[in-house]
């Protein structure tokens, strides 16, 4: 399923009259995958439950037994149980359609009617609201640089533009975007509003609350599932949203699915409800934080301590993430 939808991305692109343009107000950068990426994201490394290498961020619970065995064939296969966090996705946050920010700023300009993003104010409540895309990429930097080589343990295959929201009817759609979130409407009440407070103060302490998985912590409510954010405080903000939003929405596609704790030792598992700790996001655009904690914050958590320097006038004003997941895997 997972290569028919991305082949089916990829056959839309192939049919639509294409122009490359190196700039019509894109910006962005290309990803040095040595020098831009923070590696101390990557920890703590655990065998079992037990630190190999300790990390500077909160991590999740491990299987406790260092040993694990899998039976994919007729003889089990008797491994390490490794956890660790992998470098695996990269993200744009554009208000440019077809704004390839960590491909350098290169612009594929499309035929027909794409909406553009932008931040308005509304007079009425004081607030900003805002709209962008979003493009999401495979990024198997682990097997690139032959860091990991076991199959089990890292993402396999090349470097592929894998989601456009340009081409999703249901990006700029609330009402769209409905049928693939209809629980959305029990959580559209203060008291379940009033409850992603706590899922900030975890997350900004320690890790989101994965129970209140309508919550995105401090920046806001997971739903619509969309492009619009009703409560703009700044693109940082903004932006951290929409890649959370985007990592619950291709969960629930079945496009993304559960790659840590003891149910992922031997095959991912599906997980349309996303589980908001398993990720880690480093910003990569517009300047790289190499350094944690600040380098790789988990879904959820403020932006207030790193987002100052990163929102400035046209240069700016887009964005780029690199995805950390969770994995815990059975290492032979």
């Amino acid at each position: 399923m997972k290569r028919v939808l991305t082949t089916s991305v990829i056959v839309l692109l192939i049919m639509l009259p294409i122009r490359v343009f190196a700039n019509d107000g894109c910006v962005g950068r290309f990803v040095n995958p040595i020098t831009d990426v923070c590696w101390r994201c990557m920890f703590p490394i655990t065998i079992g439950s037990t630190p190999v290498f300790h990390g500077d961020v909160p991590d999740t619970p491990n299987p406790h037994q260092p040993l694990c065995v899998c039976q994919d064939g007729v003889v089990p296969r008797v491994g390490i149980t490794l956890g660790f966090w992998e470098p695996s996705r990269l993200v744009d946050v554009t208000r440019h359609p077809f704004c390839f920010v960590n491909l350098g700023g290169v612009t594929l300009q499309a035929s027909g009617t794409v909406r553009a993003g932008a931040v308005r104010s509304r007079t009425a409540s004081g607030r900003n609201v805002s709209f962008y895309q979003v493009h999401w990429y495979v990024y198997p930097l682990l097997t690139w640089l032959n860091l990991i080589t076991d199959a089990t343990c890292v993402e396999k295959g090349n470097f592929d533009v894998a989601y456009i929201t340009e081409l999703d009817p249901s990006w700029n759609d609330d009402e769209l975007a409905f049928i693939l979130n209809p629980e959305a409407i029990l959580f559209a009440n203060p008291i379940a509003q009033t409850a992603c407070a706590a899922d900030c103060v975890a997350a900004s302490a320690h890790l989101p609350l994965d129970t209140l998985f309508w919550c995105a912590g401090c920046q806001g409510s997971m739903y619509p599932l969309t492009g619009h954010v009703q409560d703009d405080e700044g693109g940082p903000q903004a932006s951290a949203l929409l890649v959370e939003r985007m990592t619950f929405k291709l969960h629930r596609q079945g496009l993304l699915w559960g790659t840590y704790g003891g149910k992922a030792l031997c095959h991912q598992y599906p997980m349309p409800i996303m589980d908001k700790s398993m990720y880690r996001s480093q910003i990569m655009y517009p300047i790289p934080i190499t350094t944690t904690p600040k380098g790789c914050e988990p879904y959820g958590r403020t932006t207030t301590l790193w987002g100052a320097r990163e929102h400035f006038p046209v240069k700016g004003e887009d964005f780029g993430y690199l995805i950390f997941r969770k994995r815990n895997c059975c290492a032979f």
